[in-house]
């Protein structure tokens, strides 16, 4: 039950019976938000932290058997036509759109990204799959977007689930100030954190930020928290940063680490491209490809020799 004091996030989506997101059966509570700009983003609809306006073109039904988004009650000039009669959602319409006439579109072409929710809200909805948790050892996620840039909803969020009692991670890229991290990392059982490329000059070129913070915070994390579970993972992309030397180097930086358990490689995909387009924006670059099953099998191989080493120093 939600009172006065229900703490609100921007969620994005609620997803059930997930199997990589941590141990167990998970619900993942995606978030928006992110604070890096990767240029392989596959998932645009997540950077801005406000709920937005999307329009997808392949479902509309087009003005002649349709046409109610440019007649009241929604407000002259939010959406226009092209030269074909296609609809075109304007910029007015994405910053100033009315969230009651949304559902008017009767095949959902126009449709909204987010939604505020209560922290009781969400828990209600994960609270669905407890017999899986119970069974599996699963529980809730917490990723986005960037879950830590609503730090206090997560913190709740993972508080609560600890309550019913049921595991709790998160899945972060870890450029947020500390004091976020320290705030929701004594309610999280498994880390998810991306260490995308070690160099940070490089780093910078291909997410928009330094990981001069994200290296500090993690390392903090690590001494911290020793009894948490911290997963390392890198989304690979081949010519950007497949090369040993970066794996290596994030090797050499996680290794020292005993709660750092795993380290997984998670191959670029391109399926969420489309998505671009129906928030009006560019794909930033369409060249990128994930590296071949060879090398994947080659870095793979790198890290579990690594960790092997790493066990049989601490049993030396």
């Amino acid at each position: 039950m939600s009172g006065e004091n229900d703490i609100k996030g921007t969620v994005l989506n609620i997803q059930h019976y997930c199997y990589h997101d941590g141990p167990g059966v998970r619900t993942t509570v995606f978030l928006k938000g992110c604070s890096l700009r990767c240029k392989w983003c596959g998932n645009p609809e997540s950077i801005e932290q406000n709920v937005q306006l999307a329009y997808d073109k392949k479902e509309c039904l087009g003005c002649e058997k349709c046409g109610i988004c440019l007649k009241p009650p929604f407000e002259k000039g939010l959406f226009v036509t092209d030269s074909e009669g296609a609809i075109i959602l304007t910029d007015k319409a994405r910053l100033s759109w009315d969230h009651q006439n949304i559902d008017l579109c009767p095949s959902k072409a126009i449709f909204l990204y987010g939604e505020e929710k209560t922290v009781s809200q969400v828990i209600a909805e994960v609270n669905k799959d407890i017999p899986f948790y119970r069974k599996s050892g699963g529980g809730i996620t917490v990723s986005g977007g960037e879950p830590l840039l609503q730090p206090e909803f997560t913190a709740e969020l993972l508080k609560k689930a600890h309550a019913n009692g049921y595991t709790t991670a998160i899945e972060t890229a870890s450029n947020v100030p500390w004091e976020s991290m320290d705030m929701v990392l004594p309610y999280t059982d498994t880390v998810l954190h991306d260490i995308k490329i070690f160099d940070s000059a490089r780093h910078k070129k291909w997410t928009g930020a330094e990981n001069k913070r994200i290296l500090e915070n993690l390392e903090r994390a690590y001494k911290k928290y020793p009894d948490k579970t911290f997963i390392t993972r890198t989304p690979i992309i081949h010519g950007v940063n497949d090369d040993d030397e970066n794996i290596n180097a994030i090797l050499d930086f996680i290794l020292p680490y005993k709660n750092v358990k795993q380290y997984e490689l998670l191959p670029y995909h391109k399926l969420g491209v489309g998505k671009y387009n129906v928030l009006g924006l560019d794909y930033p670059l369409d060249k990128f490809e994930a590296p071949s099953e060879d090398r994947l099998k080659e870095l793979r191989e790198l890290i579990k020799d690594a960790f092997r080493r790493r066990e049989q120093d601490q049993i030396i």
